[in-house]
């Protein structure tokens, strides 16, 4: 996938195209059986909970947008019932899907989608059994992932966690459940501070740019991280401790939900859109968006805008694209939501 990558963005640039998408974010429902407190998407989509993508929707759209890799969110993927045939259709186009699910119905769908080299499960992980199911508000939520990973590593499917940092997270909470995951035999875990959707419940949940520094300055300590595995590029896990700059590359990871593409990027949705192309536009990115532009944007260090901008900074600087390469992460950047 590295090597696919690489060749996709060096054909871009020598076609002259200046932005393009990295992984399509792919949201064919927004109902889920979890309301995380941090959550603000059930909420956003209330009117549109009910709709469940079309299969050719969802295909057509990730054609639309190129990107080799797809990574599928929500709501919860696993309650929309031709989801299988989704994934099952992406994979054998040879396209790179990631998954994100709470896993509470991980299960049945083992029997419906087979292991790939092309295929990983992305289960939400916000800390051990007690801060967990506390992030989702409901008991019994982390020992149902912990179940789901254990019997999907078992039976050859590629398994990464995905976790949301937020103010109340606890560091030492963490690294417990980093090493516990890493033995468990996950591929990594990715982890970003959570945005501050407008919609979710309790915004005082959300860290401001310098306390995110801070707390992924304690959270990455490399005296700490003995034992972990981390799924995000070195590049990215840098910029969370504040010690590189980017500016926001959210359009690489452009939004298909059931209302259309999320125009300008995956956080925000000042409108829906037909054309994916128009997420592109220099306007948007010049002018209007991004850290400085928008004061909605000031305190975003997502992986879908940050982690992205790691990427198309290292292929113009040498030293960069070696790190990348060396970690074996060049195609990670930007994979996963929420």
């Amino acid at each position: 996938m590295s090597v696919r990558l690489g060749w996709y963005i060096l054909r871009n640039r020598l076609h002259g195209r200046k932005r393009f998408p990295l992984v399509t974010m792919l949201e064919p429902l927004e109902m889920c059986n979890l309301a995380c407190i941090g959550c603000g998407r059930i909420r956003e989509y209330r009117s549109v909970l009910d709709k469940m993508m079309p299969v050719e929707e969802a295909l057509a759209a990730v054609e639309d947008a190129g990107a080799p890799i797809v990574s599928i969110a929500g709501g919860e993927p696993t309650i929309h019932p031709q989801i299988d045939e989704i994934i099952n259709t992406l994979v054998e186009r040879k396209y790179f899907v990631y998954c994100c699910t709470n896993a509470l119905l991980l299960e049945r769908m083992l029997t419906k989608i087979p292991p790939s080299k092309y295929f990983c499960w992305v289960v939400h992980m916000d800390g051990m059994e007690e801060k967990h199911d506390e992030s989702v508000a409901r008991a019994g939520v982390f020992k149902k992932a912990v179940d789901g990973i254990e019997l999907a590593v078992s039976r050859g499917y590629r398994v990464c966690t995905n976790t949301t940092v937020f103010k109340n997270s606890d560091v030492e909470d963490l690294h417990e459940m980093f090493r516990y995951v890493s033995d468990l035999g996950v591929e990594g875990s990715m982890i970003s501070p959570g945005y501050d959707f407008e919609d979710a419940p309790d915004r005082d949940l959300f860290l401001s740019r310098k306390e995110s520094r801070r707390i992924f300055q304690k959270l990455l300590a490399p005296e700490k991280t003995a034992g972990m595995k981390f799924y995000n590029n070195p590049l990215y896990l840098n910029f969370l401790q504040g010690e590189r700059e980017y500016q926001c590359t959210a359009w690489s990871n452009p939004t298909y939900t059931v209302m259309g593409w999320r125009k300008p990027c995956y956080p925000l949705a000042d409108e829906h859109t037909d054309d994916v192309n128009q997420l592109y536009d220099a306007i948007l990115w010049e002018q209007q968006y991004g850290v400085g532009r928008d004061p909605r944007c000031g305190n975003c260090m997502m992986h879908c805008g940050f982690e992205s901008a790691t990427i198309f900074q290292a292929v113009g600087t040498p030293r960069d694209w070696v790190t990348l390469i060396k970690s074996g992460a060049a195609h990670k950047g930007g994979i996963t939501a929420g």
